[in-house]
């Protein structure tokens, strides 16, 4: 058989009698005559019963479970075919609630953001092995981090952390943002956080504001959890880094030093820019350091 004939046959295979009555349908009924045939399935009736189900769990229902009812409702096909009709209305549900990011298009001066992470564990004052924390703060336009040992997180490890961060760096940023801990948020009222009123007495004092993220929600302040996480691959003895533990609290306290002037005087990926020069700029639009640290023992007398 010669090619154009076998063509011509194929051609004339395709445009069925059936194929001409339906394309002729679809046009008068303004649809395009070369879209696909959809035939009604045994699961069409149920399917809005199922974008109900998975719309209620928030798309975490399971499909055994969808079958089960479905068959208690006269359903009498196969759990293949509930499988693949609840993969596809999770799949439409998660694609209407995915969250959306958008570049945070920071400003100089503005934001500051710390956040804590376990550290190594050194000689304590008996000898034995104790458990040590990282204070890690982050400079959002300057990709400028600051990570500082503690033994602690209480309320006065955490101020004299902010003190001794701002002090590096040279300036009080207008904003600090946090977690929710108990010495900084001391509740929620209404959706609302209720401020700890000594960590209130050391924003004054500084000249800064505590701004809280929303709870449960660590991505609202990324650039603190990267830094932890950045901190604790490079300073915790991993089998990844070969690391070695430390021997002594100053030991550790020299390692996070080392790690600081190390992170910030190389050229960041995003900004492309070394964050020890960024910080330059950014450290003209803070507001200046108060001459002492803030003391939370003394209370500060209301004004007449």
């Amino acid at each position: 058989m010669r090619p154009g004939a076998r063509i011509r046959r194929l051609v004339w295979r395709e445009w069925t009698p059936s194929r001409v009555r339906r394309c002729v349908a679809a046009r008068e009924a303004g649809l395009p005559p070369t879209a696909p045939m959809v035939r009604a399935k045994m699961l069409d009736p149920y399917l809005p019963k199922i974008a109900e189900w998975v719309e209620r769990s928030e798309g975490k229902v399971r499909a055994d479970k969808v079958h089960q009812r479905l068959v208690g409702m006269g359903f009498a096909g196969d759990e293949r075919t509930t499988r693949r009709a609840v993969a596809a209305a999770r799949s439409a549900w998660w694609a209407g609630h995915r969250r959306t990011y958008r570049p945070w298009i920071t400003e100089p001066g503005l934001w500051l953001q710390f956040d804590w992470g376990t550290g190594r564990l050194v000689p304590g004052p008996g000898g034995r092995p104790r458990s040590t924390w990282l204070f890690c703060a982050w400079l959002a336009w300057s990709r400028f981090r600051v990570v500082i040992p503690t033994w602690d997180r209480k309320l006065e490890t955490l101020l004299s952390g902010l003190d001794a961060t701002v002090r590096q760096v040279g300036g009080v940023p207008s904003y600090a943002l946090t977690d929710n801990e108990k010495t900084v948020t001391v509740e929620h009222i209404a959706g609302v956080p209720v401020r700890h009123p000594t960590i209130v007495a050391a924003s004054r004092h500084y000249g800064t504001q505590v701004i809280t993220c929303v709870p449960f929600d660590p991505e609202s302040k990324g650039g603190s959890e990267a830094t932890v996480r950045i901190a604790k691959a490079d300073l915790l003895p991993t089998e990844v880094n070969l690391g070695q533990h430390c021997v002594s609290f100053a030991a550790l306290q020299a390692a996070c030093v080392a790690w600081g002037e190390q992170v910030n005087a190389r050229t960041h990926r995003e900004t492309a820019a070394v964050p020890a020069q960024a910080l330059l700029v950014e450290r003209a639009r803070w507001h200046p350091l108060p001459a002492t640290p803030f003391d939370p023992r003394v209370r500060l007398r209301p004004r007449l």
